[in-house]
């Protein structure tokens, strides 16, 4: 039986690898912006395949040669208007900046992201389910990355967010086939159910093993043992979250995929077979985790998918994870590996990253920087973060390269006034510098105006006569300051050690320097 349901999916696999290794060719022939438009984009490699996309998500770009539609919806706080954003060319990328420009001097949320495939299977902000309530919908400037040579932004989802459609067209029910991936990160993850795209319930509530497939990325291990640290690319089929037919890790070798920007996929023929892949989205091919039967446990063979797509939470709502999302598609019918892999060859020809658009080594936005220590002795310091928290380490040429990322900074427009400036994490896409109970911290932007606030900090001129002092935005009296090796916001005196008068002067003012990482 087994080996019968996998001869269809095969003879479609090979009668695909014509028409797919051509697309390949065109998808790595020229520089990144260029092969885009040249080429077939993942949708349209999946429909020559015999797969076509029943859905196709993206903040970034088209997943079509062919569409020029809207991407996403923006809603500012301001006056609650809403506006659509849409690519600068036909099958190109995001035109970020008509969001900047309606979104200018105050904040925007995302509030539909468009299925650009004929199915309009649009995502809209999620309700409450039986795990979560309501959900808010993902700040629209927190995940500012490039992709193509352009300025775009990803989708940054903060825990308490998530979106859904529960009245689909096309995507399978009932044990039909089907795949789907997502370009995600792993540098914003958490182990908190359940950071998920895919196939879902349509009623916000769990109804059973078996009613979802949707791929999942975090670092929760639903069934022990898990290899490494994670996070990894599990299957969310509905009460867990499954590494192999075990539901525990089969795979030793599977310790995670912590690259900035990552692809996960999974397809599923929705009777006796499952895979996971993933890769590196920048570069390289995909890595088969598992291959092999559906779940032995009951319920799972044949699946019961319902046919909802969710993004950001589990099928009941159970939206404590935290992600980052760039695109995502899913198919009719069981793509082929080949297929799989002209996608991936046409994602890392994207180039998506996150350098800076401008020249290094100054406080101008999208300029990648260093903040080295002026205080006598401790010249050779820089502010990095490290488990999460601001601290000084000594930093130079021999060091680590982990050192050096963590020391460099991406300056952005201040997230609470344009006039001032935030502090990216180089590493981290969506990480800021940020201020809770006065120690600075790197933390994923979750958009909330007390966040813009504490992630906010204003230029001065050094307070020792060198270098640029930084005064909080929400408390204008403190600035960035070293102390014992920790960053604080402090004060000129006061009652807390770190508002220490003696050296405050050297210690709130830094060399911006050129970046330890470009």
């Amino acid at each position: 039986m087994k080996a019968r349901s996998l001869i269809r999916p095969l003879r479609r696999a090979l009668l695909a690898v014509g028409s797919v290794l051509l697309l390949v060719t065109g998808v790595l022939v020229g520089t990144a912006a260029s092969s885009q438009a040249a080429s077939s984009l993942p949708c349209d490699i999946y429909a020559a395949a015999g797969t076509p996309c029943v859905a196709a998500h993206s903040s970034t770009r088209a997943l079509y040669s062919s569409y020029g539609g809207p991407l996403y919806e923006v809603q500012r706080a301001s006056d609650r208007r809403t506006a659509n954003i849409g690519l600068l060319t036909a099958g190109g990328y995001a035109n970020a900046a008509a969001q900047d420009s309606f979104c200018a001097g105050t904040t925007c949320i995302v509030t539909v992201i468009f299925d650009q495939s004929p199915r309009h299977n649009d995502l809209t902000i999620e309700g409450p389910g039986g795990a979560g309530g309501q959900d808010a919908g993902v700040p629209a400037d927190a995940l500012p990355v490039t992709a193509g040579g352009h300025q775009v932004y990803g989708l940054s989802f903060s825990g308490q967010m998530g979106y859904r459609d529960n009245t689909t067209s096309g995507v399978a029910t009932n044990g039909q086939p089907e795949g789907m991936y997502m370009v995600t990160s792993g540098t914003h993850v958490n182990n908190r159910c359940c950071f998920d795209y895919g196939n879902t319930e349509v009623t916000n509530y769990d109804t059973g093993n078996g009613h979802m497939d949707a791929i999942n990325f975090g670092t929760e291990c639903w069934f022990s043992p898990c290899s490494g640290s994670g996070p990894w690319v599990q299957a969310d089929l509905e009460n867990g979250l499954f590494q192999s037919d075990a539901g525990y890790s089969k795979n030793s070798a599977n310790t995670g995929n912590g690259n900035p920007f990552v692809t996960a996929l999974l397809k599923n023929n929705g009777q006796n077979y499952f895979a996971l892949k993933d890769g590196n989205a920048q570069s390289g091919g995909l890595t088969t985790r598992y291959a092999g039967p559906e779940p032995t446990r009951s319920g799972y063979s044949p699946m019961h998918q319902e046919g909802g797509i969710v993004l950001g939470t589990g099928g009941d709502n159970s939206n404590g994870s935290i992600g980052s999302f760039f695109e995502g598609v899913m198919t009719a019918g069981l793509p082929s590996d080949a297929a799989d892999n002209a996608v991936q060859a046409g994602i890392t020809a994207v180039g998506y990253g996150a350098p800076s658009p401008v020249a290094s080594g100054s406080l101008t936005a999208g300029s990648t920087i260093s903040l080295r220590a002026t205080t006598p002795g401790y010249t050779d310091r820089y502010l990095r973060h490290q488990l999460d928290d601001a601290v000084t380490s000594v930093i130079g040429s021999g060091s680590p390269a982990l050192d050096k990322n963590d020391a460099s900074w991406i300056v952005r427009r201040g997230l609470a006034n344009a006039s001032c400036v935030s502090f990216e994490s180089r590493n981290f896409p969506g990480d800021f510098l940020r201020h809770s109970a006065y120690q600075l911290h790197r933390q994923p932007m979750d958009g909330s105006a007390v966040f813009r606030a504490d992630a906010t900090f204003c230029p001065q001129a050094g307070k020792n006569g060198q270098g640029t002092s930084f005064a909080s935005y929400n408390y204008p009296d403190r600035f960035l300051r070293h102390y014992n090796n920790t960053v604080y916001i402090a004060s000129n005196g006061g009652t807390n050690p770190f508002d220490n008068a003696n050296s405050w002067a050297n210690d709130v003012s830094w060399a911006v320097n050129q970046p330890w990482t470009p």
